[in-house]
């Protein structure tokens, strides 16, 4: 049983990095779209492609735009904390009980 708890314990951590990451490409494109860089820039145009990967579904069920500010990004970025709670210590509770 311990190989499927050293298992989950793994999953847990690369989910982890990977909403860490989304969290962080998402505040940063929240941030250059005050100063709008070269769109043209691949740099820019893949924070883009992420953050409206993350932010586009929120935009669809919820007007997040108020007083010309988008509040996507930070609806996002709290749901993505929230899942990194939840999923990581989960993940980690049932690891540390299997092995």
């Amino acid at each position: 049983m311990f190989v499927f708890g050293n298992l989950l314990s793994t999953l847990a951590g690369l989910v982890h990095i990977v909403v860490n990451g989304l969290m962080l490409v998402v505040f940063i494109n929240a941030l250059l779209s005050w100063v709008r860089p070269d769109p043209g820039n691949p740099i820019v145009m893949f924070l883009d492609r992420v953050s409206d990967f993350v932010c586009n579904p929120i935009r669809r069920l919820f007007p997040t735009v108020m007083s010309g500010i988008d509040f996507a990004p930070f609806i996002a970025m709290l749901l993505l904390w929230a899942i990194d709670n939840f999923v990581v210590k989960t993940l980690s509770d049932m690891a540390i009980r299997m092995g």
